[in-house]
């Protein structure tokens, strides 16, 4: 066997590996939350401490289109320095034709509707009616006490069908990000 085949073999070998999610050493790659790079719907203005986001409810058809930018079930977190000025842009895309909400909660156990925000300001209108389909609500929220919280669905059931995900204000981050598993 010639080197040019032996090199050939190996990177066949080592993409098999890969696609089978084994490691160096046979071990398996288990899956882990990771650092996304920053999504398009998210913009940081540091020197200002803002950060904006554009929330799309029901992106796609993730969990029957309850999701907030196509997650659900709290496979994603987004963290925001304490203090910070958040402006969100909520949107319902639409998908599956139902009204949805939005509004930050304390984390623990998921209520089947909207109940009142654990940070002022941090709902959408309409929290347990939701906002049409194709319409779109926006407000403001200071990103304070630092906690652990949840993004929420408000209108009846959609909550406790899985449209949360993770929200973190934090006392010892700079910047903001976004995690998914």
């Amino acid at each position: 066997m010639n080197g040019r085949t032996i090199l050939w073999r190996l990177a066949w070998l080592a993409a098999c590996a890969g696609a089978l999610g084994i490691g160096v050493g046979g071990r398996t790659n288990a899956p882990q939350a990771r650092a996304a790079s920053p999504p398009s719907w998210m913009k940081v203005d540091a020197p200002h401490q803002r950060v904006s986001f554009t929330v799309t409810a029901a992106d796609g058809g993730a969990n029957g289109t309850l999701n907030f930018n196509g997650y659900a079930n709290g496979r994603m977190t987004v963290t925001v320095p304490a203090g910070w000025h958040v402006h969100i842009d909520f949107v319902n895309s639409g998908a599956g034709a139902l009204p949805h909400s939005f509004e930050v909660i304390r984390s623990g156990k998921i209520p089947t509707q909207g109940i009142p925000p654990a940070i002022p300001g941090a709902e959408s209108r309409d929290l347990i009616a939701g906002v049409p389909p194709m319409q779109k609500d926006a407000f403001d929220f200071t990103a304070a006490p630092a906690g652990q919280y949840l993004w929420l669905c408000g209108f009846p059931t959609h909550g406790t069908s899985g449209m949360w995900d993770r929200f973190v204000v934090s006392g010892s981050v700079k910047a903001p990000a976004v995690t998914v598993k």
